[in-house]
């Protein structure tokens, strides 16, 4: 799939697209089955959050009526809801560490030139998770850090500047979150490269978290800038190619709403609220299918160029060709006497 020779860009995103194409039934039902699973979770946890304060809505508007505001009922909802946003964050770690533990596999399988199954990639990829997602915590707390921070300054901005309240207080608020958040940004970037390898590490060397953390800052030292062009080309094809795949299934929702609201020729009268709801259930139905393709662009193509960004730096530096010619052609015959 790959020259066994350092690799440039070409032979990054060419490897990259066929180890897409080799595997991409197996990579896409992994993101399949851990998505949808850590959806119906957050919406299950989310519907119960809902149906256990209906009674704390009902409070919160008669108070809300009445010019008052009741603090108990603030703060269940804030807990519940927390809770869930909560859930939520855990399950997108896990649904990212096992897509990135997937891509591993069928990037290891197609570099050797072997053929995999979805129950393959699967039981190896689940295995592995833990390590990925503990690999993955520290990059994540840095980003939900810079993400915070940034949230409290457009917060206090807004306060300031759209609804001119809070006086000094709002523009101190927006002054720490913006500042801090763009001195954030930097660190972020330098921690999300300096880290990229570890997934990959705890694959392919079957490393604990912090073993795989630690030998992907050594693998990226001396080449951060190499490894941050690419990686951010990578990611702005995936994000373009993402776009431009969500265009055709947005037209197409548009264009399946037009017939339904049409009014009917023999009748003169509106469609009904059947025909609304199946209207809008189509359109939803072909954009959610258009936003799942595309993800899966934006999911697995940084994720396998990575991987092979990982490859290419042993093969740089720890002379990796022999042995991957030798694990996918077997070792050469002992020589004759």
């Amino acid at each position: 799939m790959i020259p066994l020779r350092p690799l440039d860009v070409g032979d990054v995103l060419g490897g990259t697209f066929a180890a897409f194409g080799r595997h991409w039934k197996p990579l896409v039902g992994v993101a399949a089955v851990v998505h949808a699973a850590a959806l119906l979770l957050v919406g299950g946890a989310a519907a119960l959050a809902f149906w256990g304060n209906v009674d704390t809505f009902d409070a919160l508007e008669r108070a809300d009526r009445n010019g008052t505001a009741v603090a108990s009922h603030v703060t269940s909802l804030a807990v519940s809801f927390g809770l869930v946003a909560v859930l939520g964050a855990v399950c997108l770690l896990f649904a990212t560490a096992t897509t990135q533990a997937a891509s591993a596999v069928a990037l290891q399988e197609a570099v050797l030139g072997r053929p995999t199954t979805f129950r393959a990639v699967w039981r190896r990829a689940v295995r592995r998770v833990p390590a990925v997602a503990g690999a993955l915590l520290l990059p994540a707390l840095a980003a939900a850090v810079l993400t915070v921070l940034l949230m409290i300054g457009y917060v206090g901005l807004m306060m300031a500047v759209v609804e001119d309240v809070g006086g000094d207080a709002a523009n101190w608020l927006a002054a720490v979150g913006l500042l801090g958040g763009l001195l954030l940004v930097p660190v972020v970037v330098w921690l999300w490269v300096r880290f990229a390898f570890a997934p990959a590490v705890a694959v392919f060397e079957s490393a604990g978290a912090m073993q795989a953390l630690r030998r992907s800052a050594r693998l990226v030292r001396g080449s951060w800038w190499r490894i941050f062009g690419i990686s951010l080309l990578v990611y702005a094809m995936a994000w373009t190619a993402s776009w431009l795949i969500q265009i055709p299934f947005s037209l197409l929702g548009m264009f399946s709403l037009v017939p339904s609201m049409a009014v009917a020729p023999d009748t003169g009268e509106e469609m009904s609220l059947v025909q609304m709801a199946l209207a809008v259930g189509g359109y939803v139905l072909i954009v959610l299918v258009g936003s799942f393709v595309s993800q899966i662009v934006v999911i697995f193509f940084p994720q396998l160029a990575t991987g092979l960004l990982y490859v290419d730096q042993r093969i740089r530096r720890e002379h990796l060709a022999p042995a991957l010619a030798e694990a996918a052609y077997g070792p050469p015959p002992p020589p004759r006497h």
